[in-house]
């Protein structure tokens, strides 16, 4: 019995070992491409962002698969980008290639058959190459107008034959290219979520105040002398634990919320007396029917609130957005 789990223990440190040595090799893989970095990385940063044409990436194998993340990932922020199987290339798919495009091309050895068969096409047609390898002496390194360095000194596989790190550094390769474009086009959540209408991404990033504020009579409102009377049962009929306070001009000057009652209550003995004008807080914050409900999330927790008044102009009101409702819509 005791043998038994020792056997078991033993195993069980090999494995965690296993994925710690793997971790380890791919990270300090990834890490090692931030000092290999030169000027080439920003001219085909540049060519990407000025090209009139798409972006097209191939490879084959698992360079292929990551190469369609690639892909995938320039498409999301709004930079067209499709994948060409490079066995397919050779059987007609590259007629989808034409000379305003920019082909960026994924091989680790960087002598991939099938690829270097595509590439006198590439050459001919005139399209821009971009190659994505760890061996700088290859063909396609040759062949390639731009080179992007993504070797690796070791797999992570122990037999240093199943494409680990070597994947993982392409991978990163094409994810710096893409964030790097991101910040120079001045890409904005809003321009992002034009790509990602679906799920729970696009409800996050699609959905605005605007979609989700009360209006109209759900707006708890009450004059600057209301009494107690009256703003408890406003706060209490419209159900959000809060009121606006608007002048005789229907202009926001505060809201009190049930917080500002209970510190009335503390420092007030006869509450009776009291109206909105000294219950309230001064300067409440706003915000524009246009903005993302995300926004409103922000700011709620920035200063410890749950309700926000909707305004353009920050004086008359357009409308009201609690917590409650960006609980419901998922936003949250």
């Amino acid at each position: 019995m005791v043998q038994n789990t020792l056997v078991v223990d033993k195993e069980k440190e090999t494995i965690l070992q296993s994925a710690k040595s793997v971790f380890k090799i791919e990270s300090e893989a990834v890490a090692a491409l931030a000092d290999r970095l030169t000027d080439e990385f920003v001219n085909v940063v540049n060519l990407i962002d000025q090209r009139s044409g798409v972006i097209i990436v191939t490879g084959i194998g698992k360079s292929g698969l990551i190469g369609k993340k690639i892909a995938a990932t320039f498409s999301s922020i709004g930079i067209p980008a499709v994948f060409l199987h490079a066995a397919e290339g050779s059987h007609g798919d590259l007629g989808i290639v034409s000379k305003d495009d920019l082909i960026i091309a994924i091989s680790n050895s960087g002598e991939t058959e099938e690829i270097l068969k595509i590439l006198p096409y590439v050459s001919r047609i005139g399209a821009t190459l971009v190659g994505l390898t760890g061996n700088l002496e290859s063909t396609l390194a040759k062949r390639s107008d731009h080179v992007l360095d993504t070797g690796v000194e070791k797999e992570a596989c122990p037999l240093d034959l199943a494409p680990t790190a070597s994947t993982a550094t392409a991978l990163a390769m094409g994810d710096a290219l893409a964030i790097s474009l991101i910040n120079k086009k001045g890409i904005r959540e809003e321009d992002f979520a034009q790509n990602h209408p679906g799920g729970n991404l696009g409800k996050r990033l699609l959905t605005s105040v605007g979609d989700l504020m009360r209006t109209e009579n759900e707006i708890p409102s009450i004059p600057l002398e209301a009494n107690i009377s009256t703003v408890l049962s406003e706060m209490s009929q419209k159900g959000l634990g809060t009121t606006a306070v608007v002048d005789s001009e229907n202009h926001i000057v505060g809201i009190i919320t049930d917080g500002d009652i209970r510190r009335l209550i503390e420092t007030k003995k006869n509450i009776s007396e009291a109206c909105a004008k000294e219950m309230m807080s001064k300067n409440p914050k706003t915000i524009n029917k246009k903005s993302l409900a995300t926004k409103a999330v922000q700011i709620m927790e920035k200063h410890t609130i749950s309700s926000l008044i909707v305004s353009e102009d920050q004086r008359t009101i357009d409308g009201i957005i609690h917590l409650q409702d960006l609980l419901k819509a998922g936003i949250v």
